[in-house]
């Protein structure tokens, strides 16, 4: 899970209501994402001001992990092990760490430090959100600068980006023009080779990050 600031013209009449830590006008575009790339879940619309600890507190999402009506399935031992553990999503610093989300540890770690291991392993996971929405604001040139659109339109043109990006991933005849290969970041031998997206889109989207402050 991750969230991203959606650039806007300043809407009339709100003051500072949508203003980011960046300087902009902003709604918060946060988005859970599957391992093929997938949106399961999107939440857009939140003032731009809200970090992600708070549009999280505030959607859907989290009240159905809070009274366990997510239909998450139940905690099973990993392989070889005894100790049941849980299903969780992965998150930022700016997360809450409960038994349905995980976080990196807090702090620096020594080299080689299990700590530092597992720091790596869960933000290369997290890759996979980066990429999805780097993919969707290279494709729809929408998210290249600031919408002139007032928040409640900018909200139904983020969703519909979602789901066009959902079909497109979903469809065997457009999967392979949508994402061809090399659009992903991928691991060979222990090297990261970053995603054709990252090189065609970091100076034109308009999707920024939102800061690590949970509130």
């Amino acid at each position: 899970m991750d969230g991203k600031h959606v650039v806007l013209q300043a809407p009339f009449n709100s003051g500072s209501e949508f203003y980011n830590y960046k300087g902009a006008f902003s709604i918060v575009l946060f988005a859970l994402v599957d391992s093929n790339s997938n949106f399961m879940y999107v939440n857009a619309g939140c003032q731009g001001r809200i970090s992600d600890g708070g549009v999280l507190k505030d959607c859907e999402l989290y009240k159905k992990i809070e009274n366990q009506s997510l239909n998450l399935p139940a905690p099973i031992p990993l392989p070889g092990r005894e100790k049941l553990v849980p299903y969780f999503m992965i998150g930022n610093e700016a997360f809450p760490l409960i038994e349905n989300i995980m976080k990196v540890y807090s702090g620096l770690h020594p080299k080689g430090s299990v700590k530092r291991h597992f720091n790596y392993r869960l933000c290369r996971a997290r890759r996979v959100v980066e990429n999805v929405f780097g993919i969707s604001s290279s494709v729809f040139r929408v998210l290249r600068k600031p919408m002139l659109l007032e928040p409640e339109k900018a909200e139904v043109v983020v969703m519909a980006v979602a789901h066009l990006h959902n079909f497109l991933r979903k469809s065997t005849n457009s999967v392979n023009i949508y994402t061809p290969n090399g659009s992903f970041d991928r691991e060979v031998d222990g090297q990261v080779i970053e995603g054709n997206w990252r090189s065609e889109n970091n100076s034109l989207t308009s999707l920024l990050a939102i800061r690590n402050l949970p509130r």
